[in-house]
């Protein structure tokens, strides 16, 4: 290991807020049973709001953001995991409260870490990262509640994100009829590569002035990673006995609605955190993520950035300019 190494540093001072690369050592680091050098990070909703004086998801500053990382285990303390071995680390404290994987070198509680599956190579796992590990997540859960791809369409919102890109492939190739919502007129032709039956405006989906508590039936679940008014339209037109599944805020954190989507159709909200998942539902998750949840499709929706590149690319995710995912070369 060098005696020093980059990290991008996000700190809080009664100067003001800096965001900028610096050098480290060792000693900056967290506790933890072990030291990676990381190979790969990503860039998610969650790091963009690091990367904000106002974001209110960093809970400690001087901090290394970067939510997820996948490398190779330099040093360790815990058998589980020798020097040599190939690691990915989501979700726990990383990026917020505990330094993350916008580092050459992270170090973590080995309880974080899950061996590199079989079948996933570090850059794709970070392809994949929390946006992909969320999706898959989510498809399970409504698979868990008894969607099958005859019941009938699917809607996934916010579909050229992380989250909803990784639905759409992970859907369409499973068998299901995608409907691909977003306000990007321009990104259609993506949407439909990745699978997409068909692809709904923002408009269409949007809730009137003055919403119905009950739209016309028509999708068999949902994949919802915008939250806000737009869930509440969402709730109010899936089928009798449909799920939604729920796993971000980008629409708002206010929900709209009335419980007749629940008592009348017997719809499902299915919320999905991929923070504190049980480790157990969290492996079975990356030997789908390695298998028939890794879309076949999956180097068309990646970008590659250096870590220069990150803080604007943490502007950027916030303002809903990118695609699919962007990894970050370490």
């Amino acid at each position: 290991m060098a005696a020093s190494f980059r990290a991008l540093i996000v700190d809080k001072t009664e100067e003001g807020f800096v965001r900028e690369i610096r050098e480290l050592t060792r000693e900056d680091l967290p506790p933890g049973e072990l030291l990676i050098r990381v190979r790969y990070s990503s860039v998610n909703y969650k790091d963009g709001l690091a990367g904000q004086p106002n974001g209110r998801v960093v809970t400690a500053y001087p901090l290394v953001p970067g939510i997820d990382l996948a490398g190779e285990v330099a040093e360790s303390s815990d058998a589980r995991f020798p020097a040599g071995s190939e690691v990915l680390v989501t979700g726990y404290g990383l990026g917020v409260s505990h330094s993350g994987g916008y580092a050459a070198y992270a170090r973590v509680p080995a309880d974080w870490a899950i061996r590199l599956p079989a079948g996933l190579t570090p850059r794709e796992a970070m392809a994949c990262g929390t946006a992909g590990f969320t999706a898959a997540l989510s498809v399970a859960r409504l698979e868990a509640a008894g969607l099958a791809p005859e019941h009938g369409p699917v809607l996934v919102t916010g579909a050229t994100g992380g989250v909803g890109s990784f639905a759409v492939a992970m859907l369409a190739q499973l068998g299901y009829r995608v409907a691909a919502g977003t306000g990007k007129a321009a990104e259609h032709a993506f949407l439909r590569e990745l699978g997409a039956a068909e692809v709904v405006p923002r408009e269409e989906l949007a809730p009137p002035e003055k919403p119905l508590p009950l739209g016309l039936p028509r999708w068999a679940a949902a994949v919802d990673p915008v939250g806000g008014p737009a869930l509440a339209r969402t709730l109010a037109t899936v089928r009798y006995g449909g799920a939604v599944a729920v796993s971000g805020l980008a629409g708002g954190t206010e929900l709209p609605a009335t419980v007749l989507p629940f008592i009348l159709r017997g719809v499902s909200l299915l919320g999905i955190d991929s923070v504190q998942c049980p480790m157990e539902e969290r492996q079975a998750i990356w030997q789908r993520l390695a298998g028939d949840l890794k879309p076949r499709r999956l180097e068309a929706m990646i970008g590659e950035i250096p870590l220069e590149d990150v803080p604007e690319a943490m502007d950027a995710i916030l303002q809903g300019r990118m695609r699919g995912r962007l990894v970050v070369r370490l």
